[in-house]
């Protein structure tokens, strides 16, 4: 007995003992905080921040566009090739790379001239003599356009034809321009001659073809681009940053962007290919660009009646509209202009090259960040600018992630796109082939294409809501030159803007329409995205772009001598959107404000009541459920920013946080509706749809108005109606996402 007593309570002896053991190390392991607590709670780093924006290098960036524009690189070329590879030796550096670098490949349809019978525009006399040829290709100053990689001025996916017939001026190829000189003119069987801006290049023989016009020439007016200069002696470049006379402007001549053969499905070797005879929005008629130099022989040789004032230009004659055809007193007389295009289409390769930095807590967020590659001729500013500062982030980067100083909390994907300048097709043909996972993970888009237009002042557009990210990145990197001026500083002097929250501020634009790759990505999958550049002082130039865009001339040498002498604007673009890329990847909570949203469509309701609600009575249509969706929409942002701000999301369960960075995330996209706009391609976005009514309100609605009270007729009444519902109805419904729970 005793003996079990004894043992008995040597036994309890030693289950208490290690029952105050297990007890003691339990409640010390149950203190330590797990190591992935404090990576899901971290927030965004201002030191790395800091240590990004001193890292990056001018120099550096100088190196890269060098390189970048030894060649001509339009798409699909050897020289493209040159480019791919030189971007995927960048991005798979065991120093400074990226995790992972890769091509991805698409079988696109483009269009190019027969470099073995050039494109030509001549005047004939009525017996068929030839009395002037317009240049066949630019006057060179140097190597670079003298490189027989050069392709010759040409209207992408314009149709061949060899048109003939009287010439007239038609301004900007409005539909207003040809429906005046319809009015004054018999245009059947004429040539039409138009200016660069007003209309899409596409519009200009779109426009012209129902009055029987046959085929289009476009020029680059120097009123329009050089401030009126025109002598390459003295003037132009290579004196300066001005066109020279003979410079043409290329371009894709569509109003889509993406394949054309291959809408909504991405431009594999199987997939399905509509007829190239059912292609739309392309010039219906053969056109051509020239040069200044050539368009100046034509137009001040020009019969018939003065030009409206608001059509003359910075020739030294009068602008005439055409009898149609030449002054009788001039050497042309009774002659006619001839265009010979032997364009045509091909099924080509063409290659995006992709990078990703992983993410370390939540590898399936993406921030997305691209420029398109390819360029017309050397493309030293567009795009190889952007492409420059582009390499440069990621060399900062992907240093700090090989060094281990570094993992972004979200994943980061670089794209380099390709056939940009075709139609955004790159991009386009990435966010169709891999929409489903784009749409349910992608945080944000940062496009940076052209970086460097001039080196005044930062230009930056985007979604409401990722204003307040890039106020802040601006804030935070100097001006060139200063150790006192913030970008954000400079800024607001050249471009700015009254908020009812904040008072003057920069001003941030919008991206309505489809001028770079961002288009895809807000309109087609409604990620919020931006574009960010550097620009000129609009006090000291009218030009409508930089004067080199699209010609032999966009160079090194021009963008080192008259852009970017130092590089240093570039390199304040590159801290300015990578700084915005790491604050996006790293932030514990995403840097959106769903009020500025709210602001934004307050100010286009404004406008909306302001043109629409008389009118709208008249037929009966109320715009009422408009402004109750806007009310609520505020009010859901307010709700939202409140319980943000009483929250300490980094005391909180992780879920929390996710649940709200994914209202923010998907904001954009409850602005989507697939069939608002039927006949726009890859145009879903019911707030940033291109829109031709040319008023800042809500493009659908504005363009439905402005056709039915033009027509008159009910059925287009009936279809403004139906646009003010669906934008009602998408307001409304991205008030409710806001929400928290139904």
């Amino acid at each position: 007995m005793l003996k079990k007593l004894l043992l008995g309570g040597l036994g309890a002896a030693l289950i208490l003992t290690a029952g105050i053991l297990l007890g003691h190390f339990g409640i010390q392991r149950g203190l330590t905080t797990p190591g992935w607590i404090q990576d899901v709670t971290q927030d965004v780093d201002e030191e790395l921040i800091q240590k990004f924006i001193s890292e990056v290098d001018n120099l550096e960036i100088q190196e890269n566009l060098r390189e970048l524009t030894k060649v001509p690189h339009m798409a699909t070329t050897p020289g493209d090739e040159k480019t791919v590879q030189y971007m995927l030796k960048r991005w798979q550096d065991p120093d400074t790379g990226l995790d992972r670098a890769w091509r991805e490949e698409y079988l696109v349809y483009l269009s190019f001239p027969d470099p073995k019978t050039p494109n030509k525009v001549t005047v004939e006399s009525p017996t068929g003599k030839v009395l002037y040829t317009a240049r066949k290709t630019e006057k060179p100053y140097g190597q670079d356009q003298e490189n027989p990689d050069v392709v010759q001025p040409y209207a992408a996916y314009s149709p061949p034809g060899h048109p003939k017939g009287k010439l007239v001026y038609a301004n900007q190829g409005k539909p207003s321009d040809y429906l005046y000189l319809n009015q004054t003119l018999e245009l059947q069987g004429t040539i039409a001659i138009t200016r660069y801006g007003g209309a899409g290049r596409a519009q200009k023989a779109i426009n012209a073809a129902p009055y029987g016009v046959i085929g289009v020439l476009v020029y680059t007016d120097p009123r329009d681009i050089n401030d009126g200069k025109m002598s390459d002696i003295t003037e132009t470049y290579p004196n300066s940053w001005y066109m020279p006379p003979s410079g043409v402007e290329r371009g894709s001549f569509n109003t889509q962007y993406g394949d054309m053969l291959t809408p909504y499905l991405a431009a594999k070797d199987d997939t399905y290919r509509i007829s190239p005879s059912k292609i739309t929005g392309i010039p219906p008629i053969p056109t051509q660009p020239i040069g200044f130099e050539d368009a100046y022989a034509l137009i001040c040789n020009l019969g018939g009646l003065p030009a409206p004032n608001e059509w003359q230009g910075a020739f030294n004659c009068t602008y005439n509209l055409g009898g149609p055809g030449f002054e009788p007193t001039s050497n042309f007389n009774d002659s006619q202009v001839k265009l010979d295009i032997y364009n045509r289409g091909e099924i080509k390769n063409s290659s995006n090259v992709m990078g990703v930095i992983r993410g370390s807590v939540e590898p399936d967020r993406y921030v997305i960040y691209g420029n398109h590659r390819d360029s017309w001729v050397h493309g030293a500013i567009d795009p190889s600018s952007g492409t420059s500062v582009m390499l440069e982030v990621t060399r900062v980067l992907g240093r700090m992630v090989k060094q281990g100083k570094w993992r972004p909390r979200r994943s980061i994907i670089f794209g380099s796109w390709g056939a940009e300048e075709f139609g955004l097709i790159g991009s386009a043909e990435y966010s169709e082939e891999y929409y489903s996972k784009l749409s349910e993970r992608s945080v944000a888009y940062i496009n940076v294409d052209i970086s460097v237009f001039a080196n005044a002042t930062l230009r930056a557009s985007g979604s409401p809501s990722a204003q307040s990210v890039i106020l802040k990145a601006s804030q935070q990197v100097k001006i060139p030159g200063s150790e006192s001026t913030s970008v954000y500083d400079n800024w607001i002097r050249y471009f700015n803007r009254s908020s009812p929250a904040y008072g003057v501020i920069p001003n941030v634009g919008f991206l309505t329409g489809a001028g770079s790759d961002y288009a895809a990505f807000i309109h087609f999958l409604g990620v919020t995205s931006m574009d960010i550049s550097y620009t000129y002082d609009r006090t000291k130039t009218s030009a409508r772009i930089y004067p080199a865009y699209h010609t032999a001339y966009d160079t090194f040498d021009y963008a080192s001598k008259f852009i970017d002498p130092g590089f240093t604007s570039h390199q304040t673009v590159a801290r300015t959107a990578g700084n915005v890329l790491m604050r996006l990847a790293d932030s514990l909570l995403l840097p959106f404000n769903c009020s500025d949203y709210a602001e934004t469509l307050e100010g286009y309701l404004s406008k909306a009541l302001e043109l629409y609600t008389d009118g709208l009575a008249v037929r009966n249509i109320s715009i009422e459920p408009l402004k109750v969706a806007v009310y609520k929409f505020r009010s859901a942002s307010a709700s939202l920013d409140k319980m943000i701000r009483d929250s300490d999301l980094a005391n909180e369960t992780p879920l929390k946080v996710r649940r709200i960075n994914d209202q923010l995330m998907l904001l954009d996209r409850a602005f989507l509706d697939p069939v608002a706009f039927p006949d726009q391609y890859g145009f879903r976005h019911v707030i940033w749809a291109s829109s031709n009514a040319g008023v800042p309100t809500f493009p659908g609605l504005a363009d439905a108005y402005s056709r039915a009270a033009s027509s008159g007729l009910d059925v287009d009444w009936d279809e403004t109606h139906r646009q003010l519902s669906v934008l009602s109805q998408a307001i409304l419904g991205a008030a409710y996402t806001l929400e928290e729970v139904i």
